[in-house]
């Protein structure tokens, strides 16, 4: 079993387009300790350099596809990740 701090320093990409996604900065667990959803940073945007908090894309534990020694494989659609583009 992983600890959490050895799947956040892995970087995530989608195999669909090959994008780099970066770091998880947030996870979610379930009461029963599972994983539910993690977080990686979002696109950048002007204002995200006087903010502390930035948002980030959310993706569910159901789209990852494989976790490997470097890298967490995720699928993640062009609709799904449409939602967090520039508006």
């Amino acid at each position: 079993m992983a600890r959490s701090s050895d799947i956040r320093q892995k970087e995530v990409i989608n195999v669909l387009d090959g994008r780099r996604m970066g770091n998880i900065i947030d996870m979610e667990l379930t009461t029963d300790g599972r994983i539910d959803t993690i977080t990686v940073p979002g696109p950048m945007r002007i204002f995200d350099l006087f903010r502390s908090n930035r948002s980030g894309i959310v993706i569910p534990w159901d789209r990852v596809r494989m976790i490997g020694e470097d890298v967490i494989l995720v699928e993640l659609d062009p609709q799904f990740l449409r939602r967090y583009e520039r508006v």
